[in-house]
């Protein structure tokens, strides 16, 4: 299969053959205070980079974290494809991005960028298994799925159907409970467990939609800690093959590259 590195055309104006230059590849992160999410999103960013040798690829975000989108795309040219680095395809990916993209078009004419849809477009759930099973899941475990809710109920909807995929795929009780919404004392996550323990699990196994460990994870698994019930805590997506599967994939259709 071919590279970004090997991929080739025909020249159609004089006959002969030229290497055609690959898209940059931005990718689109939300940014946090949380110094631990800015790491993991340079270790998706290096592990794109590995898979993709010769592309230049960088990192921004939207907000709280250095670069932002807006001064990335003011020093390229050429071409770009943005990847947002979202689980939901919500406010963040329908109108905040695009309109930072528009904004770079505008003041940056030599930039012809594109913006793919948001990874989770593809399914996140083998990477959600894999970090339950590395945190220790058994057969009796109820899973807490946790991710970040959005004004979009479109949204919130893609992602309960990854929790009806993920229950599917493990064969065992799935709650979803969104993070920005968990209630008067973290009452919807109680509830949450409450019913997981009520169906005969009997251990909570905390499985957290997020790039990142953070603080919104970190508040659930304080209530969690609260109701002293068994639980372990997997780990988030990170820099999952899943993830990085995702990114190419979104990518190569922009580009028309394929990655080998």
């Amino acid at each position: 299969m071919r590279t970004a590195t090997a991929r080739r055309e025909r020249c159609t104006a004089d006959g002969g053959e030229h290497m055609a230059a690959a898209s940059t590849l931005v990718l689109a992160a939300h940014g946090s205070r949380d110094p631990r999410f800015d790491a993991t999103a340079r270790r998706v960013a290096d592990a794109v980079r590995v898979a993709l040798p010769g592309v230049r690829i960088e990192l921004a975000y939207l907000d709280l974290n250095e670069p932002l989108i807006g001064d990335v795309l003011a020093r390229l040219t050429g071409d770009a494809v943005v990847v947002p680095l979202l689980f939901g395809n919500g406010f963040h990916g329908k109108i905040d991005l695009p309109g930072m993209l528009a904004a770079a078009r505008s003041t940056n004419p030599s930039l012809s960028v594109h913006q793919t849809d948001v990874v989770g477009v593809a399914s996140p759930v083998p990477a959600l298994v894999d970090r339950l099973a590395e945190a220790g899941l058994s057969g009796d475990d109820g899973v807490l799925m946790i991710a970040v809710g959005s004004s979009d109920p479109s949204s919130d909807a893609s992602i309960a159907a990854r929790a009806d995929e993920l229950s599917a795929t493990l064969g065992r009780p799935v709650e979803l409970v969104f993070a920005t919404r968990i209630g008067c004392d973290g009452a919807v996550v109680r509830q949450a467990v409450d019913r997981l323990l009520a169906r005969g699990c009997s251990r909570v196994a905390l499985s957290p939609l997020f790039l990142s460990a953070g603080l919104l994870t970190e508040r659930v698994e304080r209530v969690l800690d609260s109701l002293a019930a068994p639980a372990i805590v997997a780990g988030p997506v990170g820099a999952h093959r899943a993830l990085i599967a995702s990114i190419l994939a979104r990518y190569s259709r922009h580009d028309a590259v394929v990655p080998a």
